[in-house]
């Protein structure tokens, strides 16, 4: 196995909103059996739809360190439930042996490069998610779907 992807990236309809983010070559990717898909948010025990959720005071690196908090857009603490969602996706790249993880971007979960602020004001700001953030830490290779398909036309 090549890549684990999220989920709503092949066209599950698995993000806090109840839709997807298809991107057809990663679509196709899962269906030549070259990546699996996951969703960290729902291994973590939520459901679709759920209510946003923003890293609140740092980055999924903070969130992971306990410097930070992960908070739903009506105040809830959903940290642990992201914390669970991250080292549940974790044991499926142990388990896959998967060479890459490409995570949806913006995400509090699958951020790769960008996230939202804290703020839900629709403002992002450098940072991870938790689960990339865990993975990375780990040594996996976690790139968007964006960096995917640079990486696919080079080859």
């Amino acid at each position: 196995m090549k890549y684990l992807v999220s989920s709503c990236l092949a066209g599950v309809a698995c993000r806090y909103n109840g839709t997807a983010s298809l991107d057809e070559k990663i679509q196709e990717l899962v269906e030549q059996e070259q990546a699996k898909m996951v969703c960290p948010e729902l291994l973590g025990g939520f459901s679709t739809p759920r209510e946003p959720a923003e890293i609140v005071g740092g980055t999924g690196a903070d969130v992971l360190a306990g410097r930070a908090k992960v908070i739903e857009q009506g105040g809830a603490d959903v940290t642990d439930l992201y914390i669970k969602g991250a080292y549940q996706t974790l044991e499926w790249a142990r388990k896959l042996g998967v060479s890459c993880v490409v995570l949806k971007e913006f995400s509090p979960s699958c951020g790769t490069k960008m996230i939202y602020d804290g703020h839900f004001a629709n403002q992002k700001v450098a940072g991870e998610g938790v689960t990339a953030a865990l993975l990375r830490q780990e040594g996996y290779r976690v790139i968007s779907e964006h960096e995917l398909m640079e990486q696919l036309q080079q080859l």
